[in-house]
């Protein structure tokens, strides 16, 4: 076995590598929020400074400053970026009934579900008013494509949920579209802004997908192992949806038939009665385990990608997100 991935910088650190670029990301997201209805403004301000740690406009502007952006443009795709991701965020709390999004209470439990919708719905138009401003066709097409996945992917997990016989492959295809795909987005975009030769945009692309996969799958096994004030939301969130994520499915396959019957009545049925049960079958059996080492092949896949990059603090921010990734602990 592997040994742990371990981080050399924190994410702060990481941050501080674009520093001034982060700050005019904050100065456009504040301008680009204002619209003239009210509650729109409210609840989007509302989410959008709800805290998070903001590592898909991050990878937006490594990625271009690794690859010598001579504009600004970065700094507007990066705030694309979060709106669409803060969109998604807002339907998903709607669809799976969330209450709690990063440790306070979800914008569909302070102003309903409707009017969520409708904001996200907003993001999403605006995200799009700003990538026409941006004026790059690569740009669209790439957001085009990826929104369009992220829906799909978002589909997919509806028919996944409550489904004891949800497989890995498809659990796998789920986050490669719901997760990995902005992600992705986000790093190829950062090569096109700074006119990157194509090996160099697909090695980015690459690199993306592969941090969005690990990601997620340190999010999937956090639900079953991290402490709920620092992870920001209740554990036993996807058991309670009835979400089949992989620690449950490779113990499922790997439990005696008095475990199986255990995960697979809470996948039916939702519910949390019988979580401290199910989440010491899924360490016991190595579920988490599992998912941890998927998790680092990813990553390590993601640190072989930039390979093609010339060498830059940039590009070792890149590295170094790639493995704060699969160390983070929340």
């Amino acid at each position: 076995m592997s040994r742990p991935i371990e981080p050399r910088m924190t994410l702060e650190q990481i941050r501080e590598l674009v520093r001034a670029d982060f700050e005019a990301v904050d100065r456009v997201i504040k301008h680009r929020l204002h619209s003239q209805v009210a509650l729109v403004d409210q609840v989007a301000t509302y989410i959008i400074h709800a805290g998070g740690k903001r590592l898909r406009p991050l990878l937006v502007l490594l990625a271009a400053r690794a690859c010598g952006v001579r504009s600004e443009r970065h700094v507007e795709a990066a705030a694309v970026i979060e709106f669409i991701h803060t969109a998604t965020l807002l339907h998903d709390d709607v669809v799976d009934g969330s209450s709690m999004r990063r440790g306070r209470e979800s914008a569909n439990e302070v102003f309903g579900n409707a009017t969520s919708v409708l904001v996200g719905d907003f993001l999403y138009s605006r995200a799009f008013q700003m990538m026409v401003a941006i004026d790059r066709m690569p740009v669209m097409a790439i957001m085009g494509d990826a929104t369009n996945a992220i829906a799909e992917g978002e589909v997919l997990q509806l028919m996944n949920a409550h489904d004891p016989d949800t497989t890995e492959a498809r659990y796998l295809d789920v986050i490669h579209r719901k997760t990995a795909r902005l992600f992705q987005a986000a790093a190829q975009i950062g090569g096109v802004l700074s006119d990157a030769p194509a090996e160099i945009e697909r090695s980015l692309a690459h690199y993306g997908r592969h941090i969005g996969t690990a990601f997620q799958l340190v999010d999937d096994a956090l639900d079953y192992q991290a402490d709920e004030a620092a992870l920001g939301k209740h554990l036993g969130d996807d058991l309670a949806e009835g979400k089949p994520t992989l620690p449950l499915i490779y113990a499922m396959q790997h439990g005696n038939e008095e475990q199986r019957a255990l995960i697979r009545d809470a996948i039916q049925h939702g519910g949390l009665e019988r979580l401290a049960e199910i989440t010491r079958a899924v360490a016991s059996l190595g579920g988490l385990a599992y998912t941890a080492r998927l998790a680092e092949r990813e990553a390590e896949q993601a640190l072989a990608a930039l390979s093609p990059l010339p060498e830059s603090p940039f590009k070792e921010g890149l590295s170094a997100l790639a493995k704060f990734a699969v160390a983070r602990q929340h």
